[in-house]
């Protein structure tokens, strides 16, 4: 229940009256990054959440924050609304889609799902008369990279294939939020191509010659993929997510599960780096946000490039 008041760098976005193109620059200077993730998590690991949990108010106005993020941004729902809803063991609960659809006639009935989940586990053991978990690792900082990555993304439309934006619900008791989508877009028929998973992203590792970690690293050759287009070694293997099965702990597994395609979750965070993990000191005063900006940087050609290759280059490996 700290109240940690951090600066917020107030992003503006210009809209020409003749073409209403929103200013990339704008979107994509580091202020403006900082300054959009720093707002997001700020808001949605505040006290007056109450620790996002499913069927709370709280969780409630997480979703329309988000909802709104969306609207200012010019990304569309998919469905009839943003709220895609589910019943979560007797509680109403919903993820939050937003669609960009692709520009060219052929590739943008291809989708890409970029996703991270916005619930958390309400409260938790209390430390120091603290008992609201505010989750802003876990994981208010991947919702924010999410809606940064949308912002950018949105404003510039030069993804040939179409995105789908998704803020999973009700995560943390078993990805019941992914589960029931990946049902749905599979009923669809949807022509799914990869799904990236964010989680837990608010603070860096220490002696690694790596930012972040995937999943599954093994099942695909993502990782190499996204370092080809990154141009860096941003993504890395990590022991410890293979030795408690990570990959299937996420809101990337029920996809993987559904359509047998390319689907990881990216992290900074192994637990090796944080000792917060589902504690009520998961708060904002920990985490990095210089380290989060710079890390949707380098995602961003990454993202680029994975809705515009010609062919799917993104593949799993043979097992």
């Amino acid at each position: 229940m700290k109240k940690t008041f951090i600066p917020i760098i107030l992003s503006f976005v210009l809209v020409t009256c003749k073409s209403s193109q929103i200013d990339t620059s704008l979107v994509l200077s580091p202020e403006a990054i900082s300054g959009n993730i720093t707002q997001s998590v700020n808001y949605l690991a505040s006290d007056e959440l109450l620790g996002r949990g499913t069927g709370t108010e709280g969780i409630d106005e997480a979703a329309t924050f988000i909802e709104n993020e969306f609207k200012k941004a010019g990304v569309k729902p998919y469905f009839d609304s943003y709220r895609d809803i589910f019943d979560a063991r007797g509680k109403k609960a919903y993820n939050v889609i937003g669609y960009l659809e692709g520009n060219d006639e052929q590739l943008k009935n291809e989708f890409v799902i970029i996703g991270a989940h916005y619930d958390h586990i309400g409260y938790g053991k209390s430390v120091e008369s603290d008992s609201i978990a505010n989750g802003a690792n876990d994981n208010a900082s991947g919702t924010a990279v999410v809606l940064a990555l949308s912002k950018y993304l949105t404003a510039r439309k030069n993804n040939k294939r179409s995105i789908l934006f998704v803020l999973f619900g009700a995560e943390e008791m078993g990805l019941l939020g992914s589960g029931h989508l990946a049902k749905r877009l599979k009923d669809r028929d949807l022509n799914l191509y990869t799904v990236m998973n964010f989680e837990m992203l608010g603070v860096p590792f220490i002696d690694r010659d790596y930012k972040v970690f995937l999943t599954g690293y093994d099942k695909s050759n993502m990782a190499s993929v996204i370092n080809g287009y990154a141009k860096s070694n941003l993504v890395g293997f990590s022991e410890v997510s293979q030795k408690y099965s990570l990959f299937m702990r996420s809101d990337n597994f029920p996809f993987y599960q559904e359509f047998h395609i390319p689907s990881h979750t990216i992290s900074s965070c192994d637990l090796t780096n944080f000792d917060y993990y589902h504690h009520v000191d998961d708060e904002v005063d920990k985490m990095n946000f210089k380290f989060m900006a710079e890390l949707v940087k380098e995602m961003i050609p990454v993202m680029e490039a994975i809705c515009n290759t010609p062919t799917p280059e993104i593949k799993l490996n043979e097992e």
